[in-house]
């Protein structure tokens, strides 16, 4: 299997750092794709020395795609943003760096390519971010069309944007805000969908798409109300409609595009708004986790795993119960 090698472009990214385990574990080199090679180093120790090599390469220019991509047989493009910055915009990243990535592997004969979108993703989305990804997985299956295309809703994990976001939120205020409170979602665990790559990569599976939900569909509302529960914190959850945040994510959006990017919006973009408009479930069009022979992973038992920390006593919660209860 040594002689296997593949590319994972954002291998060094939360998801990414999954698959690349993943595909060591398989015996395959792995070559992590990265803008910043020097910040991808950790994903060496996933397999024995020299197995797993960051590399340079920039999804938006050609030449170090081609130079990533050489000699592998399966490339993975999990490659994505959330939050416009500066030149990493939605376009460049989801759509142009898709169809080079594409167009290059089906160039230099790759055997497997898997592309990671997101369910949403809508051509004409009045979000950007769904408009984007869908326009890039039409793009890939132009130029390469025995591609596998992942569509997961939010993903969680001990990494996540999502879980550990609000969790930190709710350690600096009493009152948690939520746009769209009534969207529904189907949060699935990272690696299930590093599972679902590995399949794709090492199994004959069905080329198309492919949504990936977990087995819990809850409202925004009801996700948070968990995550407090597990965190042992009681807030005042006061859910909205996504419009009436406009004015909230503008100014945030406008501190983002005075300083440049040094004050990124890490809070909630207009784009995103946008997004809560839409639930994020799948949708029964597509084959699931059941088709790859994958059982999805239940949120209750992982994020127990990682949120402990914001706990008001932290990894201390137990004995502390312990001891008011006795």
């Amino acid at each position: 299997m040594l002689n296997k090698v593949a590319t994972v472009f954002g291998g060094s990214g939360f998801v990414g750092r999954y698959i690349v385990q993943r595909l060591a574990k398989q015996g395959w080199r792995v070559k992590v794709a990265s803008r910043r090679p020097n910040e991808a180093m950790f994903t060496q120790v996933y397999g024995f020395p020299g197995q797993v090599t960051p590399m340079l390469a920039n999804i938006r220019f050609p030449k170090t795609i081609e130079e990533a991509i050489e000699g592998s047989s399966a490339v993975v493009n999990c490659v994505g943003i959330l939050n416009q910055i500066k030149q990493q915009k939605f376009d460049a990243i989801h759509f142009k760096a898709a169809e080079n990535i594409a167009k290059i592997s089906s160039q230099m004969d790759v055997d497997r390519l898997i592309h990671m979108s997101s369910l949403g993703s809508t051509i004409g989305s009045p979000s950007e971010y769904a408009d984007s990804k869908a326009r890039g997985e039409q793009v890939v299956i132009d130029n390469f069309e025995e591609a596998i295309i992942f569509r997961p809703s939010v993903i969680f994990g001990n990494e996540d944007e999502f879980f550990n976001k609000f969790a930190s939120l709710a350690r600096l205020s009493i009152v948690l805000p939520l746009p769209g409170g009534h969207t529904q979602f189907q949060p699935v665990f990272v690696d299930d969908v590093a599972q679902a790559v590995e399949k794709a990569v090492i199994e004959d599976i069905k080329p198309g798409i492919y949504e990936l939900g977990g087995p819990d569909q809850l409202s925004l509302k009801q996700l948070i109300d968990r995550m407090l529960e597990i965190i042992r914190r009681k807030r005042l959850v006061l859910a909205f409609p996504a419009p009436l945040f406009s004015p909230v994510a503008w100014i945030f959006d406008m501190l983002q595009f005075v300083s440049g990017g040094l004050v990124p919006n890490q809070m909630i973009t207009r784009d995103q708004l946008q997004q809560l408009g839409q639930d994020n479930v799948v949708t029964g069009a597509y084959p699931t986790f059941s088709e790859l022979g994958i059982t999805p992973t239940s949120m209750s038992g992982e994020l127990e795993k990682y949120l402990y920390s914001y706990r008001p006593d932290g990894q201390y919660t137990a004995i502390k119960e312990s001891s008011d209860a006795g």
